[in-house]
């Protein structure tokens, strides 16, 4: 019957082989991608970064569109409205 430290180093011994297969995998797969670029001659720039917008500007904020003149505090009109507009006509704070 195998022991319990005989399975350890077994997983061990699996988890070296595994990360190795991964590098050499890793490494075939970045040589593949540049031959691929300089083959049709893209750049890294071309391929854009992930998460990111395509044009890379930042949003402009927007504007007030309702406030609340007895404390001077403002809401878009987006989200989640605030507690001082609860039950109140929002037409009444709308800002002209």
């Amino acid at each position: 019957m195998t022991t319990y430290q005989e399975y350890k180093a077994k997983i061990a011994e699996l988890e070296t082989l595994a990360e190795t297969a991964r590098k050499n995998e890793k490494a075939a797969a970045k040589e593949q991608i540049l031959s691929l670029m300089r083959e049709f001659g893209i750049t890294i720039a071309e391929l854009g970064a992930p998460g990111k917008s395509k044009s890379g500007k930042k949003r402009a904020p927007v504007p007030a569109k309702y406030r609340d003149d007895a404390t001077g505090q403002t809401w878009t009109g987006r989200g989640r409205a605030p507690k001082w507009l609860e039950g109140k006509n929002k037409d009444q704070y709308l800002i002209k």
